[in-house]
This record gives structure tokens, C-alpha cells and sequence, in this order.
């Protein structure tokens, strides 16, 4: 079997937990995988990608309910939502792997790694809801993460800046503001969610900094600036407009220049 191969037949799988284990050991083995770099692959024409449970219901996002996580069930319905992101990402990840072809070998083993990272940032959070009196799927979730996927299918310099750092980055800056409001409430369940979210926002700096490594990379391979470049590819697929406050210091771990950081100020 071939690694590229593999990492769509991982995306089709529809149950999470078979997934997550899944995507776990292909990370694990994915020296012993040949890659076939160059190699053009297809979907299979009978399942529809990415692979997932008939729950959560998708709603769009305007029609997500919000609630105060000053309350249990409001605290439940946070954590399933970014166990919901967690579980995109885990296809988005292994999308970026079976999907572009002609990208050096470290190209598909550092998005192997997103995806088993993504992977076990799914399980920490489904075992905290599980805790909670509930799992993945109980509460409708929203699909705008794969919705840029499917935008950027076909040109790999949108899909490296639009997603990993453009809407991944955004939990960089979103994460604290939560983690804050969860020790405000300061219950148990509430503080165990900040210790998760300290987990996950530490490998999400990683995760950005890949984005922005393969962004870069292409954008010189290409001989295009990538910051003027970058304005272009968001008015084009009409990206979310990320607002304030950001989270400098994450940012600037992950690699976001200062010339990218006053466009975001300025934006």
C-alpha cells in the first residue's frame, strides 16, 4: 500500500474512533509506506468525502445556537464544538496528504503528523464530553473548515493559506479567550477543559507553522510573494475576515512574519 492511497482510505472512514485509530497508525508506520509523490490519485466515485457520522446534524453557521459556558450544558455544547474542529482537522490533514501531488516526502509526513496530533486532540476531547454525560454528535456542529477544503481542492497555494493558516490560525487566537472564561467558571469539568486546551493550543502552534512553512514553500516555488499573494487568495474565495485580538506571541511561534502581523492589524 501506498502512503498517499492510504490517507484517502483513512479520510472515507465515517466512525470516528475507527479513524482516529486509524490515522494514529499511519502515522506510527509511515516509514514503512513507499510514497508515490508524483502519482495522481482519485476519490472513489462512491463515497462522498470526508468520511463522517450520520450525527452531528450540520447546520450552517449563522444557525448555531449559543451558550453561556457558565453552564453545564452550555460547557458541553463548547467542547463538543471544538471537538467537532478537531475532527475537520483530522481530514484536513489527511486530504492535504492523498490530494497534491508533485510535494517533497516531508511535504506528506508533516501533514501525517497533523493528522495523528489532530487525532488525539479528538480523543482528549470526546473523553472530557464523555464525562459530561454526552459524546460526538450529541449537539449540531457546522461545516466551514471542509467547506474551504472543497474550495481549494484543485490549487494547493489557496489550500496552504487558507486553511492551516487562516482558519487553523484562528483557534490560536480564539483559545485563550475561551480558556479564560472556563477559569472564570472555575468548576472541575471547566478547569480539566483548560488543561486539554493547553495541549491542543501548543501542537496548533505546530500545525500553523507547517501551514506557513508549506505556504512559503510553494509560493517561492511558484515565484510569488506570498504576502501580497495571501491578500489575493482572500478576497478570491472569500475568506473569513479574522478580527481582534490576536494572539501575537502564538502567531509569531507559528511562524506569521511582522509584515503578516501588521496586515492582520490593519486588515
Amino acid at each position: 500500500m501506498e502512503l498517499r492511497q492510504r490517507a484517502l482510505q483513512v479520510l472515507c472512514i465515517a466512525d470516528p474512533e475507527q479513524k482516529t485509530t486509524a490515522a494514529l497508525e499511519l502515522h506510527a508506520q509511515a516509514a514503512t509506506f513507499p510514497i508515490a509523490a508524483d502519482a495522481r490519485l482519485d476519490a472513489p466515485p462512491d463515497v462522498d468525502l470526508p468520511g463522517r457520522p450520520a450525527r452531528p446534524e450540520l447546520r450552517r453557521h449563522t444557525e448555531m445556537a449559543r451558550r453561556s459556558p457558565a453552564t453545564l450544558p452550555g460547557r458541553a455544547v463548547l467542547m463538543h464544538a471544538i471537538a467537532h474542529i478537531e475532527f475537520n482537522a483530522i481530514n484536513l490533514a489527511l486530504d492535504a496528504v492523498w490530494r497534491f501531488p508533485g510535494m517533497p516526502p516531508a511535504y506528506y509526513r508533516d501533514w501525517l503528523q497533523v493528522a495523528a496530533e489532530e487525532a488525539r486532540h479528538f480523543r482528549l476531547l470526546q473523553a472530557h464530553l464523555q464525562t459530561l454525560g454526552h459524546g460526538y454528535g450529541d449537539f449540531p456542529a457546522h461545516q466551514g473548515l471542509w467547506t474551504m477544503c472543497e474550495k481549494t481542492a484543485h490549487d494547493i497555494v489557496a489550500r496552504m493559506a487558507l486553511v492551516p493558516r487562516t482558519l487553523e490560525a484562528r483557534g490560536l487566537d480564539a483559545t485563550p479567550q475561551i480558556q479564560k472564561k472556563l477559569r472564570q467558571v472555575g468548576t472541575p469539568d471547566a478547569l480539566a477543559a483548560v488543561a486539554i486546551l493547553d495541549v491542543i493550543l501548543r501542537e496548533e502552534i505546530g500545525h500553523v507553522a507547517i501551514g506557513n512553512h508549506w505556504y512559503r514553500f510553494v509560493c517561492d516555488r511558484d515565484s510569488i510573494d506570498p504576502v501580497t499573494h495571501y491578500g489575493v487568495l482572500v478576497r478570491q474565495y472569500e475568506a473569513p475576515r479574522l478580527k481582534p485580538p490576536f494572539n501575537a506571541a502564538a502567531r509569531r511561534a507559528a511562524g506569521f512574519s511582522d509584515v503578516e502581523m501588521g496586515w492582520l492589524q490593519n486588515g
